[in-house]
């Protein structure tokens, strides 16, 4: 019923606010940093000004020309309107500060397209098509500066981190790339300072960038207009852009692996890490080369491995145990809840690597024991139709380390928990009972856009 109510919901906002507008983004020069302010807006009433600020030396700030600063600008704004576009999904967007050509907004279609496909199905709405919105430009708009090379550039790595296993693996491994490697965090919390601590990354190689949400978009969320998930990682993957070029850093890490391809609702194109997966990776990196800077390296470290590996690689980076996180529902506490399908998957996936004693000291509780999970459980391994709405890995993934924890536990003559009792009565465990463990662990996915000193860090790590 809610799902049928935000269908016509949709269709009475798009004809009550036909239009919405990126009306301007402002770039200034702090002391410390620069600061950006955007404007967006649907109608008279609805006025949005979200903020951010990239804290920066006088020094980087001078080093970079101006357009190239107001290029970089402006499409962080193209990516932050999107989580103001989606509470009214207007049919029409009128964009003042450039103009972009067919392919561009191409681009930026397909972005608000499958970014946001998560949040079309929650509502109810039907996966669109190109006709979900049309791009209109001023006359007199300017057409983007030209692309820009960033000059020679140090061979450091600036690392989004996240705090939770994954960036600590990428953190870790990457200290034999380059010993002065930057962590860019938006907006901290205590896993991303702790785990960045653990790595050995003192202040100054720390960069936190401040994202500020205009709080009209939190009051209209009570209000009743249209809300859900949005592409953060695409925001994140220009806000990084912004600040590699200031730095002159050619190289920028993220921490997706192969199982952010998988899509979140079988058979379909919906996926919660569409902007984690490799088709938006490979899309970002044309996109950036084509129209921004022409030597800039996008790419992630760990797509070539599966989520397995990452928790036996993980597993031995013992300091980083008591501070990493990946529980969303406690991230303002900096705890595990213990009852969310992310705490649960992260359990699953360490299982076959940890003893149940060190398992419990990292989440403070034994989740294979609670039997409230049961139904996250199901969703995890493909019995129900649908993987939970999170950044979790894919079914076979799952399966695998559930089949294995159990082989384990029984070859130690321990009693099984709730859950491990569970699983083995489910048709799902038959096909993946026989599974090959130690071959998914020696498993080089591709494609992906590693160049060949990082390709050998990783196969160094994984002894291959």
């Amino acid at each position: 019923m809610e799902t049928l109510e935000n269908y016509n919901k949709y269709h009475a906002l798009r004809k009550a606010y036909p239009l919405f507008i990126y009306e301007s983004f402002h770039l200034s020069k702090q002391k410390d940093g620069l600061k950006l302010d955007f404007v967006f807006s649907a109608g008279e009433k609805h006025v949005f000004r979200p903020q951010m600020f990239f804290p920066a030396e006088q020094h980087l700030m001078e080093a970079v020309p101006g357009p190239v600063l107001y290029s970089l600008a402006f499409h962080i704004g193209m990516v932050e309107m999107v989580s103001y576009w989606k509470a009214f999904c207007s049919p029409r967007i009128l964009v003042k500060p450039f103009a972009l050509d067919k392919v561009q907004q191409d681009w930026w279609k397909k972005l608000f397209i499958h970014g946001l496909g998560e949040f079309f199905y929650t509502n109810g709405i039907p996966e669109p098509g190109k006709e979900i919105l049309d791009f209109e430009f001023d006359e007199k708009a300017e057409k983007l500066p030209p692309v820009f090379e960033l000059p020679k550039t140090a061979d450091r790595v600036l690392i989004p981190v996240g705090g939770g296993k994954d960036s600590a693996v990428t953190l870790e491994l990457l200290k034999k790339h380059h010993l002065q490697n930057m962590g860019l965090v938006v907006n901290h919390r205590g896993a991303t300072r702790q785990v960045l601590e653990v790595a050995g990354f003192e202040p100054r190689r720390i960069v936190e960038v401040k994202r500020s949400l205009d709080p009209l978009l939190l009051d209209l969320n009570k209000l009743g207009f249209l809300n859900g998930h949005t592409p953060f990682s695409a925001l994140l993957a220009f806000v990084s852009l912004f600040y590699s070029c200031l730095a002159g850093l050619r190289h920028i890490a993220l921490s997706n692996e192969s199982s952010a391809n998988e899509p979140s609702i079988p058979g379909t194109k919906i996926n919660h890490q569409y902007s984690k997966s490799f088709e938006f990776e490979k899309d970002f990196r044309t996109y950036v080369q084509a129209h921004i800077c022409k030597n800039s390296n996008y790419f992630s470290f760990l797509r070539p491995l599966n989520e397995l590996q990452i928790g036996s690689l993980f597993s031995g980076m013992k300091p980083y145990h008591g501070v990493f996180k990946s529980c969303n529902a406690g991230s303002k506490t900096d705890s595990w809840c213990c009852r969310c399908s992310k705490c649960l998957f992260t359990w699953i996936m360490l299982s076959p690597f940890l003893q149940q004693e060190e398992m419990q000291g990292i989440f403070g509780a034994d989740l294979f024991a609670n039997g409230d999970l049961l139904g996250l459980l199901d969703q995890l391994t493909g019995t129900a139709a649908i993987k939970p709405f999170e950044c979790v890995g894919t079914l076979g993934e799952v399966n695998a380390a559930l089949v294995e924890t159990i082989n384990k536990r029984s070859g130690q003559k321990q009693s099984l928990p709730k859950l491990l009792e569970h699983y083995p009565n489910q048709e799902v465990y038959k096909k993946y009972k026989d599974v090959d463990f130690a071959a998914l662990l020696k498993r080089f996915e591709k494609p992906h856009f590693l160049e060949e000193s990082f390709v050998s860090l990783l196969q160094e790590a994984l002894k291959l």
